[in-house]
């Protein structure tokens, strides 16, 4: 469509659109780029109206000195080398021994393959980042990296408290324990901890995928997580938002609930063995399960269970640092250092060498 001279074009804005339209114009103007003669470019104006779809992201990472961000690249490094070494010496570790070939350690084999992943989708993009090698990342690959981190996540939940009904049937029906919990369950209930955190995802991933982004494309964040996105976009998010937190309430609260209740009937069956030594050994085989619940539930209901994803972006940051590359390390060191059979195992295997 042309204009002819001294003809007047009227150009339809919907709603929202005039909020858009107006930054757009106070931002181009401030900054010089905008020429007054452009006003009355109508090509311009339409441009800005329908606004302009962003199709990659600038990462902001740890702003700061060259200095600052060297030291948070080598501490993230460091912490990666070690979780990957130490949740793949568990795996090995349980591989070799006979003696720990059980559902249990079944269940920690997999909760040590889950957190190697669960960290690699984080740290090597993160350290590009703090370097500014690979500050940008494109739409699709945002949206894969928030699918992939949560449904991880959401697995873990799900592999946690498949866990503490374990623990719950070696500790409240010792006698029954191996018939009960036999290597067909085990390898049902780890099968549908990995499948229903992926799909419990699929339709958050989904929806988040239809937002409409007009700029601005800066992430606080090292990682793409929901609250970045919802925060960027620029059209109705309520939808995503209700979304994660009614798949939030599913997954974490639903699972937290199944392990509170387990470990509820521990204690009360600890409590009624008669010998003080004999409640400290029920109580060592459900300890470090126990602190990695902890930690794990913590973090995560902070992150994700609330009505609206207004919270500081900052502060989701360190906490999503401390998910995402402290809690991985940390689990391998206190499944070591507080379980008395990997202890022994782990003793034999330097033995050996």
């Amino acid at each position: 469509m042309e204009r002819k001279p001294g003809q007047t074009v009227a150009i339809s804005l919907n709603q929202g659109d005039h909020g858009y339209l107006g930054r757009t114009v106070h931002e181009k103007m401030s900054f010089g780029s905008f020429p007054l003669a452009n006003l009355t470019d109508l090509n311009i104006w339409k441009e800005m109206a329908n606004g302009t779809s962003v199709e990659e992201f600038i990462l902001l990472g740890f702003p700061g000195t060259w200095q600052f961000r060297v030291s948070f690249v080598v501490v993230f490094a460091l912490m990666y080398t070690l979780t990957v070494i130490g949740n793949a010496s568990i795996i090995a570790l349980v591989w070799r021994s006979s003696n720990l070939h059980t559902p249990m350690y079944f269940f920690l084999c997999n909760l040590s393959f889950l957190e190697i992943w669960y960290t690699t989708g984080v740290v090597p993009k993160a350290i590009g980042v703090m370097l500014g090698t690979s500050q940008t990342i494109s739409f699709s690959v945002c949206i894969l990296q928030l699918f992939f981190l949560l449904s991880l996540g959401s697995t873990e939940c799900f592999l946690l408290s498949v866990m503490a009904y374990d623990r719950y049937l070696a500790i409240c029906y010792p006698l029954r324990y191996c018939s009960l919990m036999n290597s067909v369950l085990s390898v049902r209930l780890a099968l549908s901890s990995w499948l229903g955190g992926f799909l419990a995802i699929s339709l958050l991933a989904f929806l988040t995928s239809r937002l409409t982004f007009c700029g601005p494309d800066v992430i606080n964040h090292f990682l793409c997580d929901i609250d970045s996105c919802l925060a960027l976009s620029c059209s109705d998010t309520w939808p995503v938002e209700l979304a994660t937190f009614l798949i939030s309430i599913i997954v974490v609260v639903a699972s937290c609930v199944v392990t509170l209740v387990s470990y509820m009937y521990i204690i009360c069956s600890i409590l009624r063995i008669q010998s003080a030594h004999g409640r400290k050994k029920a109580f060592s085989t459900c300890s470090a399960h126990l602190s990695v619940v902890t930690i794990w539930y913590g973090s995560t209901m902070f992150l994700y269970v609330k009505p609206s994803a207004q919270n500081s972006l900052d502060l989701n940051k360190i906490v999503n640092t401390f998910n995402t590359v402290v809690t991985p390390l940390l689990n391998p060191f206190i499944y070591t250092l507080r379980n008395k059979e990997v202890k022994l195992a782990l003793g034999r295997a330097f033995q050996k060498k």
